[in-house]
């Protein structure tokens, strides 16, 4: 680069060019500007002789990166910086947005980074003010200075130490930040007639920046919509008692401008404080009474910026944190709170009836509503609080609107059902089961009226003979689906919330009895042969979480609550007098899900889970194995009865199924009946010894093998105990390990296959419990190692002969991570000396050791830092091969 022009040239083919060549090139060439700190003053040079934008930005970007980088000596990192200064007040009206954008980034890093070297980077807000003195293009350099300052203190930068960040970001806190704040305050009030300008945005969002501060370090989630309490310092305390600090953000709001968001932000953050900024009782009552004052005029005059989904959603956001941040007794003693809360009221309505537009802002109405609900048992004032009066007017509007969704929703095939989305379902129903539990007698009833209808029109279609208009039977199968989800949330708001009492025990039992009729419509008649059905399928995944619930609230180990009331109602209403029955309805759904839904996996990992939940605990366990539908399935285990077995997408559940299996066999500690569970495994191991070499890799013979490794592991997976652990061993070792070695030699290529078969081996290995605790005279420990190596060599030797594919991972790194488990966990199990190898010439430790490291050699390093699970299973082999 001999001339100017040339540098100009370069720049702008390093930002515009659209061949990547031509970049590179361009990129190689500059980037001696920010790698080395003698091209300083060439920066310096070409911001004060080029016009060119591109060229500024290089310099600009160039000084940015060895400020950020390099430890620069201080008398640079100053002169810098006054140069800056003057570089802005100058040059920095004429420049472009972007060009002006980096340069007081950088000006703010090297803010950033000396401001705990030298005190003259604290005049960095002085001077800025200083701009705000001048025209108003300088006042807007000055505003954007300062926003990017505060932006710039509060996060964090890579390239330096978090505990230094943090000293600067407290020192900042203390020397400047409230100085800044006023300043926003000062712009406001004087540019509040200058409607729409850029100022105006500009000062708006330095007042939200500083009210955004870390001040405590805590760092919240900011990808979150949700914010804790702000620690406002105390010094703060005379600027937000002042009434028009918070007027002016309300003022700005009504002027209904494009930045109308940013003022209901400030106002979310400021109803956020901390209580223990207020003088007194009387100011933090002050303070919300003017909180509720300004939300209800929005309410009351039905300002137009609500029209706006962010200004909307950011009001929804301030609404929520009325009971986030204040006690109800407070709220009830503010004044103007009977209007208010009417507003509200009116206002929830709206939204819940507009539910295609409100979208997930609801969700901090409900917050708002529920949580008061929730506290009026702790309420002690003489004032009404009036949510008796609203509370049942929101349920009812919550519901229809649900029902009232539906036809929309299902013909808009674009659409996506809110029962197809856990975490929008979730977030629906988060906080409204607590305003059922408020006044649960009249909910109850309400819920129950509603229902009664859709039940017994689904009982009549369900004795047709052929089913009805298909659309109309989704609409009121997705109704009943919505009902069953809303009593399952009831229900775990009891679980999580303690609300108890016979009352609520009868009640419970009544809207239980409703979804534990429709479980028999469900499964006869017309619908018995709908398990393809979407519609259907949400039903059964609704029924599935209540029944989740129900037996957490009052069936087995995690059941807390009474439950005299609810059998005494149940058996009046369905016959069930007491759990073993209530049981035997749950596990005839699990039943009857596992054998007729042969494809829909999402159903059959739910009933799985439901299924293993049960098993889990010793006390529902035990009661299960009283149950003869139970007796049936552990005696059964075949296609017929399990016909998803054979769905090569449900292949994954099949590890689940036998894992709660295993868990029912084993809770009885009888050999016999472990053997006799075990048969259907020894017809597969029969045919797969049978079957000739040339046969071995056909797709039956496969898909066999690849279902049999999957269902010995959740067996394996259930062996908890050293006894347990021996029926297991003893069935498959030594009669069945060949199968094993078998199918490594000829599915060594196949990840289908072989993963399968070493999870298995993993969990085999795994000494959790102590299961693997031999007695001192048993050779097993030693036999089960040699089998390990074995297969480690075997399959070893395979992989690391094959050629590379496009997908490395899943076709060879996966299998050697596995490896690279049993091997960690055979070593660390200590169920065998390894000194005996060595001492009696047996090279079975010394193979798998070798084939490892040989494993581990043959991996590019590039490869092992780019997968993070492989990584660190090597490492992990690493550490125990040298301990």
């Amino acid at each position: 680069m001999e001339t100017l022009a040339q540098l100009e040239a370069l720049c702008e083919r390093l930002y515009n060019s659209q061949d990547s060549v031509e970049r590179a090139h361009a990129e190689s060439t500059l980037k001696c500007f920010s790698s080395n700190a003698d091209y300083i003053s060439q920066c310096q040079y070409v911001l004060d002789n080029t016009s060119s934008p591109y060229a500024l930005m290089l310099a600009s970007s160039s000084l940015l990166k060895q400020v950020t980088e390099k430890n620069l000596p201080l008398q640079l990192r100053i002169d810098i910086r006054n140069y800056l200064i003057n570089y802005l007040a100058s040059r920095g009206p004429e420049l472009e947005p972007f060009v002006l954008g980096s340069l007081i980034q950088l000006l703010c890093r090297l803010t950033k980074f000396g401001w705990l070297d030298d005190e003259r980077f604290w005049e960095v807000v002085k001077e800025a003010t200083n701009f705000l003195s001048q025209a108003q293009c300088h006042y807007a350099i000055g505003l954007r200075i300062l926003n990017q300052l505060v932006s710039e203190i509060n996060q964090h930068t890579i390239g330096l130490h978090a505990t230094r960040h943090r000293r600067i970001a407290s020192s900042f806190r203390d020397q400047s930040l409230f100085l800044i704040f006023q300043i926003s305050l000062t712009s406001l009030f004087k540019l509040k007639a200058d409607a729409g300008s850029k100022l105006q945005e500009l000062s708006l969002m330095l007042s939200l920046s500083c009210l955004s501060f870390d001040f405590m370090g805590t760092a919240y989630d900011e990808s979150s919509d949700e914010i804790g309490t702000v620690q406002v310092p105390l010094t703060w305390k005379p600027v937000l008692e002042d009434s028009s600090t918070l007027q002016i953000f309300f003022d700005y709001y009504t002027m209904n401008q494009p930045f109308s968001k940013e003022a209901l932000e400030c106002l979310v953050r400021l109803a956020s404080s901390r209580r223990s900024l207020f003088s007194d009782d009387a100011a933090r009552l002050k303070f919300l009474s003017h909180l509720m004052q300004g939300t209800k005029e929005i309410l009351q005059t039905g300002i137009a910026g609500l029209a706006d989904h962010d200004n909307y959603h950011a009001f929804c956001r301030l609404l929520g944190r009325f009971k986030i941040n204040y006690q109800l007794s407070e709220l009830v003693n503010a004044e103007g709170y009977s209007d208010w809360i009417r507003f509200v009221a009116e206002f929830t309505l709206k939204s819940l009836q507009s539910w295609q537009w409100a979208g997930s802002s609801v969700y901090y109405l409900l917050n708002l509503w529920s949580k008061s609900a929730t506290s009026v048992r702790y309420l002690k004032s003489d004032k009404p609080n009036l949510l008796e009066e609203y509370v049942p007017k929101i349920i009812e509007c919550f519901v229809s609107s649900r029902f009232d969704s539906l036809q929309s929703e299902l013909s808009d095939e674009l659409g996506e059902d809110p029962l197809d989305n856990v975490e929008v379902l979730q977030d629906q129903l988060e906080f409204f089961p607590y305003l059922c539990r408020f006044q649960y007698e009249s909910c109850s009833s309400y819920l129950m009226k509603i229902v009664e209808p859709i039940i017994q029109s689904y009982m009549k279609e369900a004795n047709l003979p052929i089913p009805m208009n298909s659309y109309e039977l989704s609409i009121t199968e997705t109704k009943l689906a919505w009902f069953t989800h809303i009593v399952a949330a009831i229900l775990k708001t009891k679980q999580m919330s303690g609300f108890s009492g016979e009352s609520h025990e009868v009640l419970d039992a009544e809207i239980s009895a409703c979804v534990l009729q429709l479980i028999n419509i469900t499964d006869s008649g017309v619908h018995n042969k709908r398990y393809g059905d979407v519609s259907k399928q949400r039903l059964d995944r609704a029924i599935l979480t209540f029944l989740q619930h129900l037996r957490r609230c009052y069936i087995g180990d995690q059941a807390v609550f009474s439950s005299k009331q609810l059998y005494t109602r149940l058996s009046e209403l369905l016959g069930l007098h007491d759990h073993l029955l209530l049981m035997n309805v749950i596990v005839g759904k699990i039943a009857t899900n596992l054998k007729y839904y042969t494809k829909c996996k999402e159903v059959i990992d739910h009933t799985l889970t439901l299924f293993l939940e049960m098993a889990s605990g010793y006390m529902t366990g035990k009661l299960l194995l009283k149950l003869d539908t139970v007796k049936h399935v552990i005696l059964n285990q075949n296609r017929e009865q399990f016909p998803f077995l054979e769905n090569w997408e449900c292949f994954r559940s099949r590890t689940t199924l036998y894992y709660t299996i295993g868990m029912l066999v084993f809770m009885e500690d009888s050999q016999l009946k472990f053997k006799s569970s075990m048969e259907p495994f020894l017809q597969v191991f029969g045919r797969l010894n049978s079957t000739p070499d040339a046969l071995f890799q056909s797709d039956a013979v496969k898909y066999a093998f690849i279902g049999l490794m999957r269902d010995l592991r959740g067996i394996a997976m259930a062996t908890n105990s050293r006894r347990t652990y021996g029926f297991l061993f003893d069935w498959l070792y030594p009669a069945h390990m060949p199968i094993l070695f078998k199918g490594l030699v000829h599915y060594a290529d196949i990840p289908e296959v072989t993963t399968p078969l070493l999870k298995f081996v993993a969990e085999l290995v795994l000494n959790k419990s102590q299961r693997l605790a031999f007695d001192s005279s048993s050779p097993n420990g030693i036999l089960l190692f040699r089998e390990v190596s074995k297969l480690i060599v075997a399959y070893g030797s395979r992989i690391i002969s094959l050629p590379n594919k496009a997908d490395m991972y899943a076709s060879k790194y996966k299998g050697i991570s596995i490896c690279m488990i049993i091997l960690v966990r055979a070593l660390s199990g200590n169920f065998v000396n390894f000194g005996i190898f060595e001492l009696y010439g047996d090279r079975a430790l010394f193979d798998a050791l070798d084939m490892t490291i040989k494993l581990m050699l043959s991996i590019p390093l590039g490869d092992i830092f780019a997968f993070r699970k492989f990584s660190q299973g090597i490492y992990k082999s690493r550490e125990q091969i040298e301990t």
